[in-house]
């Protein structure tokens, strides 16, 4: 059986071609990308202990160990940290170190009132499962008409890969697909991310499942939207981490001055002017 660890390495080693670290290409391979002794030279290891890791029957390989898979498959810096992430989860599962509690929906004080003072702005508070749980009123407003913030607990993962007017809405949905699926590997725990991800598997489908073994980072440019009545928006994103509560803390800034136009049109149209929390 194998591990999200050893699923990981696995793919980056199939999706990197030898030309690219400068290695000979030795001509018509069973698989594509690099073989595991190729992979295993360049780590210092041997390819009988790079199987393991593969194959998950080797969970805990030394942090050494992954600096060196890292440098090997020449990991970007996003990469190396999800790798670092991998090791972890996939040895606290063999521990059984992992606990059920259920992810954290309270918002600190502070954080609301950080939450105000960013009005007029667009923010939101959220975590690595997509669950929105407190927002200002122009976020609200950049919501309006497209179904985003429905029902008492509204969850951004679940919109993207469920709801039809996401496809729609996210100008760019595959991209956006890829990071609402990478994220859940970041979930507060395995857990909650593996209760989600089969709750949500049957009504996503395999386009759901597919990124989920696809483990691809995401870069998280500019975000683009087309909202039902204010039209495409260009948004940038700064992602501020409130570790204490594996919260999140995202600001979107308009990118041009014709979205800068348009979201205040859109907050003034819809009468949005309070923040909103989730508990």
């Amino acid at each position: 059986m194998g591990t999200p660890l050893g699923d990981f390495i696995r793919v980056k080693r199939d999706s990197v071609q030898p030309e690219q670290l400068g290695l000979p290409d030795h001509g018509r391979r069973r698989s594509p990308g690099l073989r595991r002794s190729d992979v295993a030279v360049r780590a210092g290891i041997s390819v009988e202990y790079l199987t393991r890791i593969e194959q998950g029957r080797d969970r805990n390989p030394s942090v050494a160990v992954l600096h060196a898979l890292g440098d090997a498959l020449a990991l970007n810096t996003a990469e190396r940290e999800h790798l670092r992430y991998l090791a972890k989860v996939t040895g606290d599962e063999c521990t059984g170190r992992l606990g059920p509690e259920p992810a954290r929906r309270e918002v600190r004080p502070s954080v609301l009132e950080t939450l105000r003072l960013l009005e007029p702005g667009i923010a939101v508070v959220t975590n690595r499962l997509g669950d929105l749980l407190a927002w200002t009123a122009a976020y609200e407003a950049l919501a309006d008409g497209t179904g985003l913030l429905e029902g008492d607990a509204p969850n951004l993962t679940q919109y993207v890969f469920t709801d039809a007017r996401a496809r729609t809405y996210f100008a760019d949905w595959e991209t956006v697909a890829d990071e609402q699926a990478f994220d859940l590997w970041q979930g507060p725990t395995a857990e909650n991310a593996e209760w989600l991800a089969a709750e949500l598997a049957p009504a996503a489908g395999p386009e759901f499942t597919e990124r989920m073994n696809r483990h691809k980072v995401p870069e998280r440019g500019v975000l683009n939207l087309h909202h039902p009545t204010a039209g495409d928006l260009r948004l940038r994103r700064e992602l501020l981490e409130l570790a204490s509560d594996a919260q999140l803390l995202l600001v979107l800034l308009p990118d041009d001055e014709a979205t800068a136009g348009a979201v205040a049109r859109l907050r003034e149209q819809t009468g949005h002017g309070r923040l909103r929390a989730i508990s």
